[in-house]
């Protein structure tokens, strides 16, 4: 079956935080995910089999920093077909019994012109590259997410289109203002949900900055705005320091009831984003799969 064909079937349960999990892990600021990718490949791949045990139906791969533009930052442009196809072997080998592999694209870091020094011409140059070998080495689709640009999401869209006819999941990241939902970018809920749907986008949706209690209220927003499929990946409430380390304020068992409640809106694809861990995408998945979507028992 199709990520697409289960997706409208049933909706489909997406992992959690990569990040979060690996600081727990040991990885220390300065440190990236992309340098652990080459030589602690092992705390990787425990990550992912760790949600596709609690019930994930999608890996995603760990390279939202894995463009051109980050890597060469970072010193590791020179790696960086190495680092995505070796993500997608690691997420590829947690993936079974029919879960599928999301190939991650991520921000570039940088502002588009004339906001920055950033052309479209190099953004999409650089997605470009990254979702060519992403799909070359083999994932089901690509998830690009965690964007508060609407412009650069959809450079990155065409990006993607460029190079693979793959299905595309995009997501935006918004704040909760006084006046509603926006972007730090001004980008609203609506104009987002249409501009990426008019641009070719499969599924559409939002992730990050906000908790799942927030993200019920902007889910609705997004079902309202188009009819094709939408995606919600909340963190797990909002991060507050203790001795220098962010824990988030929604456990378990809140972040999943808010996650029923999401798909009860009509939502088709939902997973975690920071602070989420196995222990919630397992829960989300006792709770979403024993009840159909429009359903909530409380």
């Amino acid at each position: 079956m199709s990520v697409l064909k289960k997706l409208l079937k049933q909706g489909i349960i997406f992992d959690g935080a990569m990040g979060s999990m690996l600081i727990d892990a040991g990885l220390q600021g300065g440190q990236t995910v992309e340098e652990w990718l080459l030589e602690k490949p092992e705390e990787i791949s425990r990550v992912h089999q760790a949600y596709a045990d609690a019930g994930a139906e999608v890996i995603t791969t760990a390279t939202f920093g894995a463009n051109n533009i980050k890597l060469e930052k970072a010193n590791l442009m020179e790696k960086g077909e190495l680092i995505n196809s070796t993500a997608v072997k690691l997420a590829r080998r947690a993936a079974k019994n029919g879960c599928f592999v999301a190939g991650n694209i991520g921000p570039s870091g940088d502002l588009l012109h004339p906001a920055g020094n950033l052309s479209v011409e190099a953004a999409k140059d650089s997605f470009a590259t990254q979702a060519a070998v992403l799909a070359d080495n083999g994932v089901d689709f690509f998830l690009i997410q965690t964007f508060y640009d609407l412009q650069e999401l959809l450079t990155a869209v065409a990006g993607a289109q460029s190079v693979s006819d793959l299905p595309i999941f995009a997501t935006i990241t918004f704040q909760e203002k006084k006046n509603g939902f926006v972007t730090i970018m001004g980008n609203r809920v609506e104009e987002s949900m249409k501009q990426l749907a008019d641009a070719g986008v499969s599924v559409v949706g939002a992730n990050c900055s906000i908790g799942s209690s927030a993200m019920v209220r902007l889910a609705g927003e997004m079902r309202k705005a188009v009819s094709i499929p939408v995606m919600a990946q909340p963190n797990a409430g909002l991060p507050l320091l203790k001795s220098g380390v962010a824990e988030y304020n929604e456990d378990a068992d809140i972040f999943s009831d808010n996650m029923l409640r999401i798909q009860a809106l009509g939502v088709e694809a939902l997973g975690g984003c920071c602070g989420s861990t196995p222990e919630y995408i397992r829960s989300m998945v006792k709770k979403l799969r024993n009840y159909p979507h429009g359903v909530v028992p409380f």
